[in-house]
Parts: structure tokens; sequence; C-alpha cells
């Protein structure tokens, strides 16, 4: 068995079973979870209702007028996810929290104590179920995203088979929904298919995330294995001068500790990948988790899961004191300079803290950044990226890309336009990329300008490796008081862009 193989414990439906559990809600009852508006978790009863993620609010209340909702609450999830965390820890020490509702360990540990991975995953699953209450699934695999995959189905794969595992699973499995909606655009519908394109392909044709993804669905580690070993001057320990025992107090510890850790980080240009969170109560109890991201860890991230856990430690009815030390250690780091806050050129807290509070209001994607990446188009060559997280171009900008804009719009569109000539007749490309009649009037938004100079086409050649490519041709065309940049794809002229 390989040292790499990984366990993956998930609980069913987990933000519904908290809500439940939090409120007393029988589990016979159809019960969602939303976000905002949308539906993110629906109860076994629900989904027989025809209730699914993503629905709306209002029309899932239309469709079952019993439907039960509650506000999601990662905060609540993670407090009530503490007992199975525990109950798994005790048959399969060293374990990792991913998110609530499922955990990892390395796999070797408790399939060498039980003899074999079907024992040990059954073990775990009745201990569990006995200590909590709790229905578990148990999935094994050469990495953790397929060991989640497996979970959810409740099988273990066999060493050195995660690759076939994973091949007929459908692209929606990634978490990367724009990525997704482009794979199957590109009739790229299963990870067996994403993963047959060659990894420098992805990575020139689609950018860094794209190519952590393409990892995933070839059963790889999401990074490669070079990691570097944290220093221990790189923790950081607060000792309060009395316990804290209540759940205000804690968040806000948690908030000034993760900050000064993040700091230590930012120093050395490093972001943390897996958190360590070791607190010591008045009675001297220990406690410890480590929780892991699948990216590199803002200051939000860190302080949010310093939060959930010690929500979850101080309400055990076990806890006898209040925690009077508390410890936070970057177990794994990697290359984090694009992570570090700057603002105009230098650290500004007031602005950081306001935009922190604006993206606890609004979420990550209230705030978003621009970065200047490497492409053909103009939509292309900016990407938003929410403020806070990594910056780092996904593609490099000087690359010699063909056909790409050497000067890129002020203003980006993707409106529908009109481009004829002087009788009126519709101004097409020709499969030479030559147009077929000179054009002598733009419409858009249907506003009808007097076109006084043009250039172009230039084409686009994209999709090459899909079954269906196709090309693209742009042109530029100048009115009396603007320049316009325009694409024709699927014989459409598309306003591009707005010059100043």
């Amino acid at each position: 068995m390989k040292d790499t193989r990984l366990l993956a414990v998930w609980c069913p439906d987990w933000p519904v079973i908290a809500a439940c559990t939090a409120t007393g809600t029988a589990p016979h009852v159809p019960v969602a979870v939303v976000d905002g508006n949308e539906i993110v978790s629906t109860s076994a009863v629900a989904r027989a209702e025809g209730i699914r993620k993503a629905m709306r609010k209002r029309a899932a209340e239309a469709m079952c007028p019993e439907l039960i909702t509650f506000e999601h609450d990662p905060q609540r999830d993670a407090r009530f996810f503490e007992p199975v965390a525990e109950a798994v820890e005790e048959l399969a020490p060293g374990i990792e929290v991913v998110l609530p509702g499922l955990v990892a360990v390395p796999a070797q540990g408790p399939v060498g104590y039980f003899g074999s991975e079907e024992q040990a995953a059954e073990r775990i699953v009745d201990h569990v179920a006995t200590r909590t209450g709790t229905e578990a699934q148990v999935g094994m695999a050469d990495s953790l995203f397929a060991a989640t995959k497996a979970a959810h189905r409740n099988v273990i794969v066999p060493p050195d088979r995660t690759p076939e595992f994973l091949r007929p699973l459908g692209v929606h499995e990634l978490d990367a929904p724009e990525l997704v909606d482009l794979l199957r655009r590109l009739g790229l519908k299963t990870l067996g298919a994403f993963a047959e394109v060659p990894e420098n392909a992805v990575a020139s044709r689609f950018g860094g995330p794209a190519t952590r993804q393409h990892r995933l669905a070839r059963g790889l580690p999401e990074r490669p294995l070079d990691k570097r070993r944290p220093a221990p001057e790189l923790a950081v320990t607060e000792t309060f001068d009395e316990p804290v025992e209540r759940i205000d107090a804690a968040a806000f510890a948690a908030k000034i500790l993760s900050e000064r850790l993040h700091e230590n980080l930012a120093a050395r240009s490093l972001a943390c990948t897996r958190l360590g969170i070791h607190a010591r109560t008045e009675n001297d109890e220990e406690l410890h988790r480590v929780w892991r991201a699948a990216e590199p860890l803002t200051p939000r991230g860190i302080a949010d899961r310093v939060r959930w856990q010690l929500d979850g430690w101080l309400t055990r009815e076990r806890l006898t004191s209040g925690i009077r030390t508390l410890t936070l250690e970057p177990v794994e780091v990697v290359n984090g300079t694009a992570l570090q806050l700057g603002l105009w050129g230098h650290d500004d807290e007031r602005a950081v803290r306001a935009l922190l509070h604006v993206q606890g209001l609004l979420g990550p994607d209230g705030v978003l950044t621009g970065v200047i990446d490497g492409g053909r188009g103009p939509q292309e060559q900016v990407r938003l990226v929410p403020w806070g997280d990594e910056r780092t171009p996904a593609r490099n900008p000087d690359h010699p890309w063909p056909g790409r804009l050497t000067r890129a719009p002020a203003t980006l569109a993707d409106d529908p336009a009109e481009l004829k000539d002087e009788a009126g007749g519709e101004v097409g490309v020709t499969g030479r990329l030559e147009l077929t009649a000179q054009p002598k009037k733009l419409t858009v938004k249907g506003r009808t300008r007097e076109i006084t100079a043009w250039a172009g086409p230039w084409p686009v050649d994209e999709r090459w490796w899909a079954p269906d490519p196709h090309r693209a041709a742009r042109i530029q065309v100048q009115t009396n008081d603007q320049a316009f940049l325009l694409i024709r794809r699927n014989k459409k002229w598309f306003l591009e862009g707005v010059y100043d």
C-alpha cells in the first residue's frame, strides 16, 4: 500500500444535520440550508420532493410548501462536527479537518492497526455512529480529491487505480464552476477527457488555477510535493489574562492571533495551506486540531477556521475550564508573495480591515481586484480575483500569443452588434479572413454610427483541442468620436470593447 493513500470520512448533508441538531428539527421533514436565496444543502426527504442544490429559495418553497429552511452558518457546522472529528480521531490519530463534514487521515495507520482497508472503514463508520449517532461514509484513494469522491460513493479505490476511478466522473465534480462550464462547452465532459489534455496545453490555454484542477482530474495531489518545512518561529502563541470561555471572546482572540500569524508568514513571502490549532485550558487540558485548505489561506480564512474550532471546543460538555493558551502553527506553507495585502504601494491597516469587513458582508467575491494575464483578447488579458487571494498571473502576460491585441480597449463589453456596408447589407468574413464588403455603419444597443476608418480583420484560432474547433476574427472600427473593437464568432458580430 502506498504511503500517500488517504482515508476520507464524509458525513452526507452535514449543513442540514448541523442545523437540525441545533434546532431539534425532526429528521423526517424536508429541510434545506440556504445561502442568501440559493439552496446549498438539502435533506434526503427534501430531495425526494424535487428540491436540489442551486435552486432559488422561492422556487423550492413553491415546489414544497412544507420545506423548512435554515440560513447557512459555517460556525454552526464546525461546532457540531467537532464530536464527529473526535470520534474519528479515537481510531485514526492525526486527522485533518478539510471542512465541516469531511476529515482526512493517512490510511497507513488505521489500515495497519485493523488489518485491512475494508475493516478500517467498517470500524470507523460503526464507531462514529455509536459515539455520535451520525451516519458517515468512508472512501480511500491515492489523493485527497479522489478519496473525497470515493467517500461520496462509499467505496475503496484500489492502490494505483485512482485515475481509473476518476476517469468516468463528470467534470462537475471539480470545484471550479467557470472552468467546468468552459470544459463542457469544449466537449470535455468527463474528468478522463480533461485529464487527457496535455498539462502544458492546460497551463498555456487555461492558466494556473486550471492546472491545479487538471492535477486533481489525473489523480495527483492538488499541489506538487515540494512544500517548504515551516520554521518553528513562525508559530504564534497568546496567553490570556482571563481564560476564554465565551464565543465572542474566542472570535476576538481568533482574529488577533490570525493577523499575527499572517504577518509572520507574509514577512517571509509564505502562505499557509495546513493550519495547526493548539489550545491549553486552565486545568491543563490539551487540545489540538489541523485544518487543511485547498488554496493558501487569507487572514480571514485563518481567522474563520480558528473561530470555528474554538467554538467547537468551548461548547463541548467535557471541557472543564476556559482556554488559557492558544497557539497557531503553520503545518504546511507555500510561496505566498501574491497574498500580501499591499494596497496603493503600502499596507493601509484601515483599508485592509474595511475590505475584510465588506467581504464578510458580501462574501469573497464582493471585493475584486484585477490581475494582468496572458491571452489574446481583452477579456482574457484582465482577470478579476477576490481581494486577498493570490494575484499572480494565471498565464504569462509576456508570452507571444498569436493573434494577441497589442492595445486592449479601456472598456470591455460583450454586446451583439451589426456591421453594415454602404447598401445596408451585412458585412461578413470569408474563409480567407477577408471582409465581404467595406464597413460603413455600426449598430450597438439600437444606436447606429457612421464608420470613418477601420482595420483588420485579425484571425484568432481557438479551441484547437476540441472535436469542433472554430475560428474567430477581430476588427477595429473608428467613428467620429470613438473607436470600437468587434469580434465575429458563429457568423455574428459582437462588441468586445470601446477605446477611449
